[in-house]
This record gives C-alpha cells, structure tokens and sequence, in this order.
C-alpha cells in the first residue's frame, strides 16, 4: 500500500511496531502499539511539510485510529486511511473493535473488501454511518488486503482502485486542509 500510494505522488513513512522488530509474531498490547505510533508520528512531524494523515493496514489502521482517538498524534492528523479495518474478529461479529471511534474527530476513509471477515459490507455500511466525518469505500470481489480473485481481477484492478480511492481522497483533503490555513490575500 505505501509503495501504491508514493507512486500516486502521497508521501509516506512507514515504521515496525516493536514485536515486528524483535521477529514476534504477537502483537504487542495496545498502549504499546498506540505509542508507538505516536512517538512514529512524532518524528514524522519534525519534517513534514504540509497536512499529515495517520493509517494503515488492518491492524495498523485500527491502532491509528485508537492513538487518534486518545489525542495521542501531536499534531493532529488531516485525515486517517484504514485499509481493511478490522472491525471484528472472523466469524465472531459480536467482539467489534470501534467504540474509540466516535472520538476520532478526524475524518476517515475506509477502504474494504466485500469478501472481508473482519467485518461484512453491511457491518461496515452501519459503522460509517454513525461516524459524522466517515467515508467507506467498498472494494468489490475484495478480501481483507482488498484482493480480489484472480479469476475475478486478473490485474488487480481492486488494489489499484483502493490506491486511487485513497490518494485522491488525501489530496482533496490536504487541497481543503492548505486552503482554510492560509490567511486572507
């Protein structure tokens, strides 16, 4: 995704939790995860230039938003980009992941497959629409990488569609975000 995106000219960074680094292969708690990708942030912010978007992929995604949600990003991001956000655990609808997310009060993209098992298309319907500022996009034929089948999707138009979903998306939001910051001519 991070390649996909600096090919459509959006800047990224990318960083490893600390139990990817020390080769585990189970995530870290939360608060970990969390401030981790603050102090990332954080260090991102020293040389950005221009409005910044927290995100990423199922997990990554997920924990952007909790760290948002908790006011840990400093400064705040634009906007959050979650591809395939893990709205629950498969086949266990009931364990929902997103009661942090009504205090996001940045707006979000989700990008989701319609063959997700973390969460149906219906399930993700019902979450953006509670969310004042959400936009969802539903990647047709998607799995939770937004993969589609080959049989389906030979050129994996549905990752290519979520990338162009997703830069345009940025680049609206930082165009609105650059023009209300700059004073009066």
């Amino acid at each position: 995704m991070a390649e996909g995106l600096i090919a459509r000219g959006v800047n990224v960074i990318t960083f490893n939790f600390p139990y990817k680094e020390a080769g585990r292969r189970l995530p870290d708690p939360g608060a970990v995860l969390e401030q981790t990708f603050a102090e990332a942030w954080r260090a991102a912010a020293v040389s950005a230039r221009g409005p910044m978007f927290a995100g990423g992929k199922s997990m990554g995604g997920r924990i952007a938003s909790q760290a948002a949600a908790k006011g840990l990003f400093d400064p705040p991001p634009t906007g959050l980009v979650c591809f395939g956000y893990p709205l629950h655990p498969p086949g266990r609808p009931s364990q929902r992941r997103d009661r942090h997310l009504p205090l996001v009060t940045a707006p979000i993209l989700f990008l989701h497959g319609t063959r997700d098992p973390f969460g149906t298309p219906d399930e993700m319907r019902e979450l953006a629409g509670t969310l004042e500022s959400a936009t969802l996009e539903i990647i047709d034929g998607g799995d939770h990488s937004l993969v589609a089948p080959k049989k389906q999707d030979p050129s994996g138009a549905s990752v290519e569609r979520a990338l162009d979903v997703a830069a345009a998306w940025i680049t609206r939001l930082s165009s609105s975000a650059l023009a209300t910051s700059r004073p009066p001519a």
